[in-house]
């Protein structure tokens, strides 16, 4: 849209280049070819229907030229705002790929790293109740070892040492990563006997660490986005 705006614009001024140059030229051309001595001799009615044509050539021509110069403001006015509209919608499109997952992000936040041991191993539940935590905190991305976490994702144990996340099989050590306030995101999870690390992992004798860190990389969500079951109202 916007070289098409340019390619008119100058068609355009190319035209009025044409047409002014062509008046100019048929001026010099009269010029040139009138007999001094035939001015002289014309009849003032003829003077006067002469001077009246030429006067009425100037007019159609200087309406023709504003006409022209309200057309290119026009184009320029009409390229400036699909310009803005084109930059508005490109800033809309990639807000809304951030809060899809769409794009890799970097940031403060925190990690936290899940990991079997002799006593207990770490299942799909665990995991989801820690996305479900680090949500309420605000976080704003979250992966489970690379793989993004968006609101189409699904977490599923399928045995003693294998979790599946967005259809990718996935074994201990879980590392987590969550980018947004690293205070809201860790005291949601270390609150003292009401927290997820006392009540989910302390207390079920399962192994987990926490840490924060400044310069966190979470990869784009790869898979594709679509609803099975939810359909759009039409009105």
């Amino acid at each position: 849209m916007k070289n098409k705006g340019k390619m008119i614009m100058i068609i355009t001024i190319g035209i009025m280049c044409v047409i002014l140059t062509t008046v100019m030229f048929m001026q010099f051309k009269v010029v040139e070819e009138t007999d001094i001595t035939s001015i002289e001799t014309m009849r003032e009615a003829e003077l006067r229907t002469e001077i009246a044509s030429w006067k009425t050539k100037y007019e159609e021509m200087n309406k023709k030229y504003t006409e022209t110069v309200t057309t290119i403001n026009e184009y320029k006015e009409k390229e400036q705002n699909d310009q803005e509209s084109t930059e508005l919608l490109q800033k809309e499109l990639e807000k809304a790929n951030l809060l899809l997952g769409k794009t890799d992000v970097t940031g403060k936040g925190i990690v936290v790293t899940l990991t079997d041991n002799e006593y207990k191993d770490i299942e799909a539940y665990d995991l989801i109740q820690l996305i479900n935590e680090l949500r309420l905190a605000g976080a704003e991305a979250i992966s489970v070892n690379d793989e993004r976490i968006v609101a189409t994702s699904d977490i599923a144990y399928i045995n003693n040492t294998l979790i599946v996340i967005n259809g990718k099989k996935m074994s201990s050590p879980y590392v987590v990563k969550a980018i947004g306030d690293q205070s809201y995101l860790e005291s949601g999870l270390t609150t003292k006997d009401t927290g997820y690390i006392d009540v989910y992992i302390k207390g079920n004798k399962k192994t987990a660490t926490i840490e924060r860190q400044n310069e966190i990389q979470i990869l784009k969500y790869d898979g594709e986005m679509s609803l099975k079951y939810a359909e759009e109202v039409k009105e």
